[in-house]
């Protein structure tokens, strides 16, 4: 179990140049939203989307020559698998990865690119896991763990070795939370050299493994649901990594699906930068308002990986407009004779709204045939516009059934 400082150190000595340095500056647009000073460490530079890279590149190096030979086998939701995949091609090592099967598309194709066999197996970490331990017997390969490897804890805590050079007076950092990997190699770097820095861990809501391992002393495995934050969908934190966080992290957050999606949508209009759910849940934190006390401190922000499949990336930025005021769906009885519809679209266009989609339903409209009920979908600027459209709609009689953009909810 990795234990001291000089782990890491040595870990940052053996990566360099090999694993990129990635810039941490700060964000006024950020700040601005925010209250607090921000500064993003861009991990999603890294050429294979993330932060892995760090921990993988240090286990591949630690192995033995006949490790090296035999190959390496590895379960991983994608990050994790690219990385090795990446580094054991550079290093001339075989590498293959069990992925559930829920495993975005984008990065099982990347894993094949590199060279690494792919298996999808399971429907989460932990079945892919138990499949993967197979080959270790039968084939002779190295299994690495992808967030509780002592080596990878070492590979991971370099980037809270970096960001002490690159902001060295932060208050806080606030780390993405599945494995407990990333936020055990960085609290042990942070604590060691800069004891008085905060570090914050931030789960998703879906997949808080970590909160669950505090309250019950120890990990334990938890039932997921599915969330956009894909990158921590870990149903039960590594032994090593949660001893190790457990005495140095000082905080934890949990965020919603809803929030995640508006972080990435802030990122990407903001910062100019795609991010994906995993990378995005400490600033939607901040959005979320769980960390006022944090206003006008400099708190750095990991944004730890981007890679979002295509398809799916289209729907968090939906559901982040949603979450954000700037799309509304709800429904309305309006009459279908000539010009019902065109005196109903001219007055959302009076108040501004951009109307996206209108489906007529003919069939529950209610006893009069004289009405349609009609699902409409709109642009607005943000809940206030909202309510003001919908205050307009019944002011002049249009009977207005919300739809679902009050479960988005404001952060």
């Amino acid at each position: 179990m990795v234990a001291e400082l000089r782990d890491i150190q040595a870990a940052a000595q053996r990566i360099a140049g090999s694993v990129l340095r990635t810039p941490c500056t700060p964000s006024v647009a950020l700040s601005e939203i925010t209250g607090c000073e921000i500064f993003c460490k861009f991990e999603n530079l890294q050429r294979t989307g993330s932060f892995k890279e760090r921990g993988a590149r240090n286990a591949l190096l630690l192995l033995s020559d006949e490790q090296k030979r035999c190959g390496v086998i590895a379960a991983s939701a994608g990050n994790h698998a690219s990385a090795l995949s990446y580094h054991g091609k550079l290093l001339n090592i075989p590498v293959t990865v069990v992925m559930p099967r829920f495993a975005p598309l984008m990065k099982v194709r990347t894993c094949e690119r590199m060279g690494a066999r792919v298996l999808l197996h399971g429907g989460d970490i932990g079945e892919a896991r138990e499949h993967a331990m197979q080959f270790v017997g039968e084939q002779g390969l190295t299994y690495i763990n992808g967030f509780d490897d002592a080596a990878i804890i070492a590979g991971q805590g370099t980037l809270g070795l970096e960001i002490l050079q690159q902001v060295p007076d932060c208050d806080t950092i606030l780390v993405p939370v599945g494995g407990a990997g990333l936020i055990a190699g960085v609290a042990l770097a942070v604590k060691s050299l800069q004891p008085r820095t905060q570090i914050i861990g931030v789960q998703a809501e879906h997949t808080a493994s970590f909160d669950a391992a505090l309250k019950n002393g120890a990990p334990v495995q938890i039932t997921m649901l599915p969330t956009l934050a894909d990158g921590l969908a870990v149903p039960r934190v590594g032994d090593n990594a949660f001893a190790i966080a457990r005495e140095l992290v000082d905080k934890t957050a949990i965020v919603s699906e809803h929030v995640i999606a508006l972080a990435v949508l802030r990122l990407i209009e903001l910062e100019k930068s795609v991010v994906e759910g995993a990378g995005a849940v400490p600033l939607a934190a901040l959005l979320a308002g769980q960390l006022p006390e944090l206003r006008g401190k400099k708190v750095v922000l990991p944004l730890c990986g981007g890679n979002i499949d295509t398809n799916m990336l289209g729907r968090i930025i939906e559901r982040g407009l949603a979450a954000d005021g700037r799309l509304c769906r709800f429904a309305a009885n309006i009459s279908d004779r000539p010009g019902g519809l065109a005196r109903f679209t001219s007055m959302l266009a009076e108040e501004g709204a951009s109307v996206r989609g209108v489906e007529h339903d003919r069939a529950f409209a209610g006893d009069d045939v004289s009405r349609v009920l009609v699902h409409c979908v709109i642009e607005t600027r943000d809940f206030d516009h909202i309510a003001r459209v919908h205050e307009r709609l019944a002011k002049e009689g249009f009977q207005v059934r919300p739809g679902d953009e009050a479960s988005a909810g404001k952060p």
